[in-house]
């Protein structure tokens, strides 16, 4: 298989997932800026938002210092110069299937294509504006679709694999990335020291969380009890059997690099497996008691380090 088409299927799955999770992301944010807070508050959700995607410096540029709603969701869905907006993600996305069009099959190819004239229409139109949760929901099924499509169409050769390597490389940052979206607003990685008042407001934010990653039936089929933080970090960490934690991101993505792997890969599988290994066996307990957010962090590190691998040992960019 050419490299460079590998290139084009990786990124194409990483930029639909991308975008994906800055919905998510974005949701999160949005729904619980609904809830009874200070200004205060709401303020420090948004700035995390923008800390956690490494994206302070270019919205200050172009705004100012100041943080307000509005501007941050114009920003990551529509702005062009923001190279993880959700119309950059998009139209990157559509501008690689094309680039393979002859790698992909019919269907695939018109539902990427369909994303991006709808996306188009739907912002001219102010839909965005008018809902922008029902906007987000939008996001997420034309992403869903995608994968659908694809595992449902497409031979499941190397390029499959890319496909899927990129799609699951993305989601374990994603992530990571929410979770500490969560830690940036709370302020503090140490449970149980708020008040009841405070529990009974975190409860909601962590509600949040769970269902920006459709989990909130997943953790009660699970655990069948109250909300805690614990459990939230545990399931959305370490759990592998649900589809959006960073146990499963990592099995997939070892699992299709093993299907790829050639004579200069070795060192990168032998990274992902020690990485899947780590969180396999790892502890809810023994993770929460370092920091969470020193873990996350040393977390994002690694998988950025993992896809900089992939690219060397595999592809030649050009997306």
């Amino acid at each position: 298989m050419l490299s460079r088409t590998a290139d084009h299927l990786f990124w194409m799955s990483r930029y639909t997932e991308r975008a994906e999770n800055t919905a998510r992301m974005l949701d999160v944010n949005y729904q619980t800026s609904l809830l009874p807070q200070s200004a205060a508050v709401a303020q420090v959700g948004w700035e995390g938002l923008l800390t956690i995607s490494e994206l302070m410096y270019a919205y200050t540029q172009k705004y100012g210092k100041e943080i307000k709603p509005r501007n941050v969701l114009d920003f990551m869905v529509r702005d062009e110069s923001n190279p993880s907006s959700i119309y950059t993600c998009l139209k990157a996305a559509r501008e690689n299937a094309r680039a393979v069009r002859g790698a992909l099959t019919t269907e695939f190819w018109e539902t990427q294509n369909q994303t991006w004239l709808e996306l188009t229409r739907m912002l001219k139109g102010k839909n965005f504006e008018r809902d922008p949760g029902e906007f987000f929901e939008w996001v997420k099924f034309r992403s869903h679709l995608s994968r659908g499509v694809a595992i449902g169409t497409m031979l499941q050769d190397e390029a499959f694999h890319f496909y899927r390597m990129g799609t699951f490389l993305e989601r374990a940052d994603n992530t990571a990335r929410l979770l500490d979206v969560k830690f940036h607003a709370v302020h503090s990685d140490f449970f149980g020291a708020a008040s009841e008042l405070d529990q009974e407001y975190d409860f909601y934010h962590w509600s949040a969380i769970l269902r920006s990653v459709s989990g909130f039936e997943v953790y009660r089929k699970v655990y069948r009890d109250v909300i805690t933080p614990e459990r939230v970090a545990e399931l959305l960490i370490l759990r592998a059997d649900m589809p959006r934690s960073l146990a499963a991101s990592l099995n997939e993505v070892v699992n299709n690099l093993a299907v790829v792997s050639n004579e200069h890969s070795g060192e990168t599988l032998r990274r992902a497996g020690k990485l899947k290994a780590d969180l396999q066996y790892a502890r809810i307990d023994e993770i929460l008691s370092t920091g969470l957010h020193a873990f996350l962090t040393q977390f994002l590190d690694r998988v950025n380090e993992l896809g900089g691998r992939i690219s060397q040992d595999f592809l030649v960019p050009s997306h």
